[in-house]
């Protein structure tokens, strides 16, 4: 290039010749002026000196790192650390002492560190503890309450939010009391509008699976489910990111509906939050085109809560120190070597089974099998209200 432009070829025509800017070639040339090309220096380096003025000198870094050597060997305390080669260098009468910081420098820059640095690994796939809905076979609804909320000059409201994860449709319905009796009836209503999802998700509030103090209770809503075949899925007890989902929403409607307006009233309350649903779904609409297909829910379909189990329903779940889960009231075994780690539960009412998978959000992919259980529902009555 800079021996074209010297031929006589203009800067202009070397560099359309050359793909670069005439800028460039004006640098290159400028660089070499006077030389000869075999003795010029093409590298690309930045403006200033080779070495910065104040960089501590090859002899102190030489003694930092023989310092660091002895004391890792010799030191009684077993300290060999910026700090300790700093208070090394000051017991020793050194001059010009570099600070610590410096020190920590010298070390990292030659590799002398025992820090474990964290490892930014990605985050799994959505829905990564349920392989259908990660790999976008299949639809995950989930549904979360907000509670507490206050009208002014009026009473305590709570909000039912759901969404679904690939197809980002909401539903918002809010009232003064939200019991499983009042749930029930909104799960038919968005279910008979959007179609069955493959899964509904929940935590574990009593209002969606049950009562707690009680062995092998099944509320109504799981019920609902099971009845839809419609497989429910309770996220671990006090384990974020698994309603990341919802709770995503959850903060997203108290910003943009909750703090935005003064509510007079339940019933304005809830005639936003229908105009704010309906706008919602129509900005997110695209995103059910590649959404995973929804079962149609039986036309002449009527909840029979006496009526047997049937179908699987999922518990997400985080096993004690000594391997062992709580699913529907009964302490299971899981695998004294998976302590404190995420275990999939699969209540199967069919074939009488607990399925038992291991979860690692670094290995999403892996879900072994670590242990099968016999299990038979006692099929008692329901004891609630018909």
């Amino acid at each position: 290039m800079v021996q074209t432009v010297r031929d006589g070829q203009s800067i202009r025509s070397v560099a359309l010749r050359f793909g670069l800017s005439r800028s460039a070639v004006h640098f290159w040339v400028k660089r070499c002026q006077g030389q000869r090309l075999d003795r010029c220096d093409f590298s690309d380096r930045p403006a200033g000196p080779r070495r910065a003025h104040n960089r501590s000198s090859e002899d102190m870094e030489r003694q930092v790192l023989g310092l660091r050597q002895r004391l890792r060997e010799h030191s009684v305390l077993g300290e060999y650390g910026a700090a300790a080669i700093a208070r090394a260098l000051q017991a020793s009468g050194a001059k010009s002492l570099p600070a610590v910081s410096t020190i920590g420098r010298i070390l990292k820059r030659h590799g002398q560190t025992d820090a474990r640095w964290r490892v930014r690994r990605p985050a799994p796939p959505k829905g990564w503890y349920l392989p259908a809905v990660a790999a976008a076979q299949a639809e995950l609804d989930s549904f979360d309450f907000i509670e507490d909320l206050k009208l002014a000059g009026g009473p305590l409201v709570q909000v039912l939010n759901a969404v679904s994860l690939h197809g980002h449709v909401a539903n918002s319905w809010s009232a003064e009391y939200f019991g499983a009796r009042e749930v029930v009836p909104l799960l038919i209503e968005r279910w008979r509008a959007l179609g069955l999802p493959h899964y509904a998700q929940f935590d574990n509030d009593t209002r969606f699976q049950g009562a707690h103090q009680f062995r092998d209770a099944v509320g109504r809503v799981m019920r609902l489910c099971l009845a839809l075949g419609v497989i429910p899925v309770f996220a671990p007890p006090l384990e974020h990111g698994f309603q990341n989902l919802v709770e995503s929403f959850n903060a997203l409607w108290q910003a943009k509906v909750w703090r935005r307006f003064r509510f007079a009233d339940l019933p304005s309350l809830q005639a936003h939050c229908s105009a704010y649903v309906q706008a919602h779904r129509a900005r997110n609409a695209g995103r059910g085109d590649h959404a995973p297909a929804r079962a149609r829910m039986p036309r002449n379909f009527r909840f029979d809560l006496r009526q047997p189990l049937h179908g699987t329903a999922i518990f997400l779940r985080k096993s004690d120190p000594k391997g062992r889960v709580n699913v529907l009231g009964h302490s299971l075994e899981v695998h004294p070597q998976w302590p404190q780690r995420l275990v999939r539960c699969e209540v199967c009412f069919d074939e009488h089974r607990i399925r038992c998978f291991a979860l690692r959000r670094r290995e999403p992919a892996q879900q072994p099998l670590l242990r099968e259980f016999e299990y038979v529902h006692p099929n008692k009555p329901f004891q609630g209200e018909l």
